[in-house]
C-alpha cells in the first residue's frame, strides 16, 4: 500500500567533511543536542512495550515520520518476484543465467564473468571500494548488490537502465566493464554445443546473442530474493527474532531517524534518486548522477536510494563506496554533506542542491547503536552457492 507522508555525529564528522572540500566553511544548519542516554531499566521496559506495538499488524503500527509530500509504503515481507510479460521465469532460464553469471566467456577479456563484482560470498557485492572492469581499470562507482533487483525499476546508480535485461545487456556491452561485443558473444558462446542446447531448452531457439544472454541474466538476477532475515522472522511471527535494541532500532528507523523517508516498501528503497551532497561538484572526484542521463539540472548529483536488506554484507556504502556502517550512520546523524557556492559558481545552473530530507538527527550514542542493530536484523543467513560448472570447460579438479 503506498502512503502519502504527514508532516510530521559529532563535530568531528563535519570537520571530515570540510577536510575532503564537501562543504563549505559556513557550515549547514545547526545540529540538535543529543538527548540524554537511558538506564538499562528503561530501555528494557521501553523495548518491551514496542515489542508488543510492532508484533501486530503493520497496519497498526504508530505512523512514521515521513515529509509532507512523499510517497511511502510501509516496510514489510518481500512479495514474489514478477517476470517480463511475455517472459515467465522457469528453471531451465534461471540455471542458463546462473551458468552465464559466473562465466567469463561472457566478457569480451574471457576473465570477468558477472560475479567478478557481485559475488555470492560478498552479498552479491564484491567489497570494493570502486569495482574494477576491463583490463583491471578502476571504475567510478561501488558496485551495489544484484540481490533483491526484481523489485527495482531503474537500474545503476544513475538509472540508466530500465529492466534488468537492459541492465545486464550496458554492463556485457560496456568498454570499460565486460567489454564484450555482439560478435565476442557468439564467438565464446554459441561455439559451444552445451550451451547451445541450454539456449533451445530455455527459449526453444539455439541462437545465442547478446538480447538472449541478457535475457538469461536476468531471469537468474531475478531469481535471487532475500526474505530468510531475522527481521522477516520477526514479521512472520516469531516474537524473540529481533533483540530489544533491533526493535528499538525500528521504531527509530520509522519515527526519529526519519529513514523511512527513501529507505521504505519491503525492499527498503523508495527506488527513486537523491542527493546527498557527495558528487563532488567541480572537483576530481565529481560525479554528476542521474543528470548524465536525463539531463536535466535537478537530476545533478542524485543517485538511487539503494535497498537496505542485507546492508551489512554489502560494504562499503554509497554510490563512490566511501563510508563503513558506522560511518553512514554518523553522517545521515548530521545531515550530510552540505555543498557551499564558491563566488565563481554563483550563477551556476547545475550548482546541486541536497535533498531538503535530509537534516540534523541528534541521535545520542545509544539511539545510533539501536539504529545499527536494526539494520543488522535486516540480514540474511550466510548460504554457500557453488559456481556452477561451466558448458565446455574441463570440470575443476579437487584439492
Amino acid at each position: 500500500m503506498t502512503r502519502r507522508g504527514r508532516g510530521g555525529a559529532g563535530r568531528g564528522l563535519v570537520g571530515a567533511f570540510l577536510a575532503i572540500g564537501l562543504i563549505g566553511a559556513d557550515a549547514p544548519a545547526p545540529r540538535p543536542a543529543p538527548g540524554p542516554l537511558e538506564s538499562a531499566e528503561a530501555r528494557k521496559g521501553r523495548a518491551e512495550e514496542l515489542r508488543e506495538v510492532y508484533f501486530r499488524s503493520s497496519s497498526a503500527w504508530p505512523a512514521p515520520r515521513v515529509d509532507p509530500g512523499v510517497d511511502w509504503r510501509e516496510l514489510g515481507l518481500l512479495p514474489a518476484p514478477v517476470a517480463p510479460e511475455g517472459d515467465p521465469s522457469t528453471p531451465a532460464k534461471v540455471e542458463l543465467g546462473k551458468k552465464l553469471f559466473f562465466d567469463p566467456r561472457v566478457s569480451g577479456s574471457g576473465q570477468i564473468a558477472c560475479a567478478s563484482c557481485h559475488d555470492p560470498d560478498l552479498g552479491w557485492a564484491d567489497g570494493r571500494t570502486t569495482a574494477f572492469g576491463h583490463r583491471r581499470e578502476l571504475l567510478k562507482r561501488n558496485a551495489p548488490t544484484v540481490m533483491n533487483l526484481a523489485f527495482v525499476d531503474r537500474h545503476f546508480w544513475d538509472g540508466r537502465a530500465e529492466g534488468l535485461e537492459d541492465q545486464a545487456r550496458q554492463v556485457i556491452l560496456n568498454p570499460s566493464e565486460m567489454s564484450a561485443t555482439p560478435d565476442s558473444i557468439v564467438a565464446s558462446l554459441a561455439a559451444v554445443p552445451e550451451y547451445r542446447d541450454a539456449f533451445r531448452e530455455a527459449y526453444g531457439s539455439d541462437r545465442i546473442d547478446v538480447d538472449a544472454t541478457a535475457r538469461a541474466l536476468a531471469a537468474f538476477e531475478r531469481s535471487l530474493v532475500g526474505g530468510r532475515s531475522a527481521f522477516d522472522k520477526f514479521l512472520k511471527g516469531d516474537r524473540g527474532a529481533l533483540s530489544d535494541e533491533a526493535v528499538l532500532g525500528l521504531d527509530l528507523f520509522r519515527g526519529k531517524a526519519r529513514c523511512i523517508n527513501c529507505h521504505n516498501g519491503p525492499a527498503f528503497t523508495d527506488g527513486r534518486f537523491h542527493d546527498l551532497g557527495l558528487s563532488y561538484y567541480g572537483r576530481e572526484l565529481e560525479d554528476l548522477g542521474r543528470y548524465r542521463t536525463t539531463g536535466k539540472p535537478e537530476d545533478v548529483g542524485r543517485f538511487r536510494t539503494p535497498s537496505l536488506r542485507n546492508v551489512t554484507a554489502t560494504r562499503p556504502y554509497m554510490h563512490n563506496g566511501l563510508f563503513e556502517l558506522d560511518g553512514v550512520l554518523n553522517a545521515y546523524n548530521a545531515g550530510m554533506a552540505t555543498l557551499r557556492r564558491k563566488p565563481e559558481q554563483a550563477d551556476d545552473p547545475l550548482f546541486p542542491t541536497k535533498s531538503p530530507l535530509l537534516r540534523p538527527l541528534g541521535l545520542n550514542k545509544q539511539e545510533l547503536g539501536d539504529l545499527r542493530a536494526f539494520l543488522e536484523s535486516l540480514a540474511e543467513p550466510k548460504l554457500r552457492v557453488r559456481p556452477p560448472a561451466l558448458p565446455g570447460l574441463d570440470a575443476p579438479r579437487p584439492r
